[in-house]
């Protein structure tokens, strides 16, 4: 039997969707599961021992004639393998399509209204209400092809390789280890860098075991230097230092991560580690870190949430200004005291 899940993007969406993966794999076996993904986040599946092979995906290629020819190979490459189900949760026009090209012998996506792909799908399966987290609405999928569900499974396995390189490069054993998330793809998804700053100077003198890593992409290098010139001795900058595989075990051997609404936190909520998550423009309850609703700080104002990429409040970023650094420290001080000692770091 083979399968094919369609989830290109973005990071956190492919962390949400793994427990699919995951269950499809422990109640069939025998199933050989491929995943469509953006090339980018393929390190983050490499080596899966519950995948059979990753068809990577270049969202330029859709974008411009001169890429059409491998879009084209790609899609026939989908259609040769013949797969029995294949499973759409992205939902979008491209996913669509190319669900609808993999000429399925059965095709499920979710009932997303913006781009009409619902109508490449044999069965389309309906959010159960507007608040339904999306790992809940994915999961929706599974009783339509007999599989049932269940929390028996390990969301993120540990990827020994990369915990390996991790502690050759920056030996942490024996110190307790602050994570911080300053970035995020759209701007006002992201905490003050200033308040970061506060957060951590704050933090690293209340806590004198801790240390502090910033992780995030090249392009929150800024944030980074930033955060880490406060605290030259006890911050280290991860920021565009880290594979995707890495970025993960340095949550796993983390004792908080303090985080902006992006791809970190999922990891953070596949991993059950503690975590401040900190919500502006978007709704936890849809797509927050998952069964770790309680740690999210929102506040509660009339434009919360916009669900917009923009600010269009009088008080630019009024949402997030709002959250002061002493509120986050005081969510943080209640979970780095439930571990009074130093922790060592765990990469099992």
């Amino acid at each position: 039997m083979k399968v094919l899940i369609l989830k290109p993007s973005s990071l956190g969406d492919v962390v949400q969707a793994m427990p699919v993966l995951r269950l499809i794999k422990k109640h069939r076996p025998d199933a050989d599961v491929f995943w469509w993904i953006d090339a980018s986040l393929a390190p983050l599946l490499e080596g899966d021992p519950d995948l059979a092979g990753l068809i990577r995906f270049d969202r330029r290629g859709w974008v411009s004639p001169l890429n059409w020819g491998e879009v084209w190979r790609t899609l026939r490459e989908i259609r040769c393998h013949a797969f029995d189900w294949v499973i759409d949760l992205q939902s979008l026009a491209r996913t669509g399509v190319a669900a609808w090209l993999a000429n399925g012998d059965f095709t499920v996506g979710l009932d997303d209204h913006r781009e009409g792909a619902r109508c490449f799908y044999d069965v389309v399966v309906p959010r159960p209400s507007w608040e339904t987290h999306a790992v809940d609405w994915y999961l929706q999928v599974l009783p339509v092809l007999g599989v049932p569900v269940d929390w028996e499974f390990t969301w993120l396995p540990a990827r020994r390789m990369a915990a390996t390189l991790v502690r050759e490069k920056w030996p942490i054993e024996g110190r307790r280890l602050v994570l911080l998330q300053p970035g995020a793809r759209w701007a006002n998804k992201r905490w003050p860098l200033e308040f970061f700053v506060k957060l951590s100077c704050t933090l690293s003198e209340e806590f004198p075991d801790t240390d502090f890593a910033v992780l995030g992409s090249r392009h929150d290098r800024e944030l980074g230097e930033t955060i880490s010139r406060a605290l030259p001795e006890r911050c280290l900058d991860l920021t565009g230092r880290t594979s995707l595989a890495e970025m993960v075990e340095w949550i796993r051997a983390g004792s908080l991560l303090v985080t902006n609404d992006t791809g970190p936190m999922h990891v953070a909520a596949a991993l059950n580690k503690p975590l401040v998550a900190l919500f502006g423009p978007t709704e936890p309850r849809r797509t927050g870190p998952y069964q770790q609703l309680g740690q999210v700080i929102q506040r509660s104002l009339p434009c919360v949430p916009c669900l917009k990429d923009s600010c269009a409040n009088p008080r630019p970023l009024e949402c997030l200004q709002s959250i002061t650094p002493d509120l986050v420290v005081a969510r943080a001080r209640q979970l780095l005291s439930l571990r009074t000692a130093p922790l060592a770091a765990s990469f099992e």
